[in-house]
This record gives C-alpha cells, sequence and structure tokens, in this order.
C-alpha cells in the first residue's frame, strides 16, 4: 500500500516557486527542490531547502515523449548535489487548473523509466516529483527498495499558514453551539483546523499555564506538554486553577521537619499534570501528551517534530537553543515568550518592565542571530551543578526572577493571538514578523524587526536549515 507524506516550504520559496510555475503564459514550466527528510509516527515529513529554477530553453525543453522536459545533464547535476548533501531529489512541473491536479500517464511513465537509474544515483536517498496547479500539488515519491510515498498535503510556513492537497476536501464543517462566536472570525473550516492541530508548550510556568488555558478554549485538539517541575507555593499567584493542595503548602511550610517538606515537595503536583487538568476542563476531546522532563530528551525532541507550532515558555537557553534549531531545521514555526524586569541596584527601584513575544519562523526571528540566547548562560546551564556552584561568588545568583500573572498575561495572549491567525490563514501577507514588546511602566509597544546572520549555523546559507533527520541536533545528539 502507497504510504502517504508531507511537505513543508518557506514562503519565499512557494512565492518564487508559483512566480517561476505560472508566469501567465499558461505553459508549462520545471523546477527542482532538494529537500530534506525526517519520520514521524504519523509519516514521512519532506521539508524544502533549496529551489533550483530549470530554465527554459536550455534546462526545460521540447519532450521526446511528452510536452516538456529537463535534460538529463541538469537532472544529473541537481540529484549528484542532493546526493552529496544529503538531500531528496524532487523533480517539479506544473499543469492548468486550480484546485486539483493529478499525474498524467505520459507522467508516470517517465516515473517508471526514469526514478530507477536515479535512485542508483543518489545512493540510498528517495527521489520522486510534484505536479503543481495554481492551489494544488500532487506528489510521487520513491524510497530505496520499491516502496512509494504520495504528498497528501503542503504546507506553506509564511505570516500564515496555508496548506495545499492533490484535490479539494470536500466534508462538510460544521462547528456546533459551543463555538459559535469565535467561528464568526473564522468560520466552521478555521475550527475544523483548531482541532485537528498540534501544538507544544514548553515550559507550564506563568505563561505556559495561561497557554494552556487559552489554547483549550479556542479548541486546539493536541498538545505536547514539557515540563520537569512541580507545583511550589511561590507559584500558586501565577498558575491557572493551582491550589494549596496541589503545592502541599502545609506540608512544605517552614518549621515543618526536612523529612516532611521533602515528602511534601515530591508529593506536588507536577505542572504538566495541572496544565493538563486545565485543558481537560476546557476541552474534554483534547489529547494530551506530557513529558516529566526537560526538552532535551529525545523522546521530548520526537514529539516537538510532530507538532504543528512550538510555544517556547521556558526561561532555560539551553532551551531556546534547541527550540530554535528545531524550528529551522524541521520547518516547524514558533514562539519564544518572557518577560524582563529591571531594578536599580542602588535603590530598588524599578526602571524597566517589558514582554517580550518573539516569532521563530524559517524565515525570521532566529533567535541566535538576534541575540535570545546567551553563550554565558548557555555554557553555565551545561555546566555539573556542583561546578557551576563552585564557579558563583555573589550570593543569591539562583534566586527567582520577578514574575506576575497580569505580565504574563500579555505576552501569552498576544502568542495565543499570533497561532490562532497563522493557522486559520487570516494574518495579513505583510504583518510585522519580529518581537512584539509590551511596556506597562510607560504604556507602549515597541516593535524589534528581527535580524538575520548569513553565518548563521542555524539559518544562513550553509545551516541545518530545512535538513531534516541528516543532521544532527544541538543539545541532544
Amino acid at each position: 500500500m502507497t504510504r502517504k507524506c508531507e511537505l513543508r516550504m518557506a514562503q519565499p520559496m512557494f512565492d518564487d516557486l508559483m512566480a517561476h510555475l505560472f508566469p501567465g503564459d499558461g505553459d508549462e514550466h520545471g523546477a527542482v527542490i532538494q529537500a530534506g527528510l525526517f519520520q514521524t509516527p504519523d509519516g514521512p515529513v519532506l521539508t524544502a531547502r533549496t529551489l533550483v529554477l530549470a530554465e527554459a530553453g536550455k534546462d526545460w525543453v521540447p519532450g521526446n515523449r511528452g510536452y516538456r522536459m529537463m535534460l538529463a545533464r541538469f537532472v544529473a547535476q541537481q540529484a549528484r548535489q542532493c546526493r552529496d548533501e544529503k538531500l531528496v531529489y524532487l523533480a517539479v512541473h506544473n499543469h492548468g487548473g486550480r484546485d486539483a491536479v493529478a499525474f498524467s500517464g505520459v507522467d508516470l511513465e517517465s516515473h517508471e523509466r526514469g526514478f530507477p537509474a536515479l535512485l542508483d544515483l543518489v545512493e540510498g536517498l528517495p527521489v520522486g516529483s510534484l505536479v503543481f496547479a495554481a492551489n494544488a500539488v500532487a506528489g510521487d515519491i520513491w524510497l530505496p527498495g520499491g516502496a512509494r510515498l504520495t504528498v497528501d498535503r503542503m504546507v506553506v510556513v509564511g505570516p500564515g499558514r496555508r496548506v495545499l492537497t492533490p484535490a479539494p476536501d470536500r466534508r462538510r464543517t460544521t462547528a456546533g453551539a459551543r463555538y459559535d462566536r469565535q467561528v464568526r472570525l473564522f468560520g466552521a473550516t478555521g475550527q475544523t483546523i483548531l482541532a485537528g492541530s498540534r501544538i507544544a508548550i514548553v515550559g507550564l510556568g506563568g505563561v505556559g499555564s495561561l497557554l494552556a488555558e487559552l489554547l483549550a478554549r479556542l479548541g486546539v485538539g493536541s498538545f505536547v506538554l514539557v515540563d520537569p517541575d512541580r507545583v511550589q507555593p511561590s507559584n500558586l499567584p501565577r498558575l491557572v486553577d493551582a491550589t494549596d493542595r496541589d503545592a502541599m503548602t502545609w506540608m512544605v511550610a517552614e518549621g515543618r521537619p526536612q523529612w516532611m517538606r521533602r515528602l511534601g515537595a515530591a508529593l506536588a503536583t507536577r505542572k504538566i499534570d495541572l496544565a493538563a487538568r486545565v485543558i481537560r476542563r476546557a476541552n474534554g476531546n483534547a489529547h494530551i501528551e506530557r513529558h516529566f522532563s526537560s526538552m532535551e530528551e529525545r523522546p521530548v525532541v520526537e514529539a516537538l517534530k510532530t507538532c504543528d507550532y512550538i510555544f517556547m515558555a521556558a526561561d532555560s537557553h539551553r532551551a531556546r537553543r534547541l527550540f530554535n534549531a528545531l524550528a529551522h531545521q524541521f520547518l516547524i514555526p514558533g514562539i519564544q515568550l518572557g518577560t524582563r524586569i529591571q531594578a536599580d541596584p542602588e535603590t530598588g527601584a524599578i526602571i524597566n518592565v517589558h514582554t517580550a513575544a518573539r516569532l521563530v519562523t524559517p524565515t525570521g526571528g532566529c533567535l541566535l542571530c538576534n541575540q535570545a540566547v546567551s553563550p554565558t548562560r548557555l555554557r553555565e546551564e551545561s555546566m555539573p551543578k556542583s561546578m557551576l556552584a563552585a564557579q558563583r561568588y555573589i550570593d543569591g545568583d539562583d534566586a527567582s526572577a520577578p514574575s506576575v500573572i497580569t505580565l504574563n498575561a500579555l505576552s501569552a495572549s498576544q502568542a495565543a493571538n499570533d497561532f490562532l491567525f497563522y493557522m486559520t490563514g487570516l494574518t495579513s501577507g505583510d504583518a510585522f514578523q519580529g518581537t512584539i514588546q509590551a511596556r506597562p511602566l510607560d504604556r507602549r509597544v515597541r516593535l524589534v524587526e528581527p535580524r538575520s546572520d548569513q553565518h548563521c549555523p542555524d539559518c544562513g546559507p550553509g545551516s541545518r536549515l530545512a535538513r531534516g533527520d541528516f543532521v544532527p541536533i544541538p543539545m541532544v545528539d
């Protein structure tokens, strides 16, 4: 039986490809996509990394059997490059029409003739072909050993999410009375998209707890929750639905015997379980996957690779570094959230308060380029605790940072809205794609333009961008 796979592509590449395939002349045109590949429990996913346009009259010429073809020299050159870069070779052309597309008999015959030789040339990697209409795509992917895949959907990752399929989905969508008020904004189709979406929240503290509540009430269908901590008394003002019983307040109170305090801390509710409880109360149909661990564990990474969107609400710079790599390596959009409160070291007066919601996408908002991952903090977090303690000279280095639920709500609501508008395709094509900082001291909002570094190991030309499973993942491998 032919299996299905997904193709992911960043918006700028998609725009370039559509402009090449459909310049307005009504003719067929060709190109090659070099793609990464990674495996998920739901099937393989292809990630478009490089687009090579076939030049008409030079690389793209009248065919011997079909209407048009790519010259063997051009095909061999691109296939060898895919072999050397450990990427999947995908030949691309277009047909007429708009909302449905399929390979012709001549197309499939050409696959039968040419793909076996290409499989030998690329030495163990898949090869395949894509055919586009103006609003549709179909794919035929050949694997070593004779298995084949079809592309059942292509996800375009841009300011708004766009999904192309081989043919329209004719199933009727209904939302019901529960979501009547919100579908008046994005329609029953939008509600169906949310119900079918899978998101991750990394860090279920003050911001992550609010995100769990907001996203569940929107109707998100599947959650991956990641946090290694349990509820403490100091968390109670900021965690949705948290109680003294969750924190085992009476057992961990000062003055209790040490054995009782340790037992109380061990019996306190895990933050992932508290968040799951909140989600269940808001949306009893949601599927919840819980990871009581840091983000760097292999099972967590494998779960994150299956997500449509990642909310990075953890403070760890190791987690930020890993999140940034996953967003670019597997083309998974997300958002990093944080709050900064600065006080005058001499007077203690508050001099700066801002919350940040920083979009991280394959084409912008890279945390490395924008210096949101501190090399010093990254080094400290990678040290054994004994070594880190030995290097501390100032008491209070590990003091908890200030945190207030109303500030957390600013970034959580911004992030939830960004996700909502992205998934339902409502975001304007020219929407701001940088960091939004709320500054409540002077009631202002600051927009921070994202920066890009051509030498970045995550998003630059020679980086891990869209390489899938063929390069190691930092902080994990």
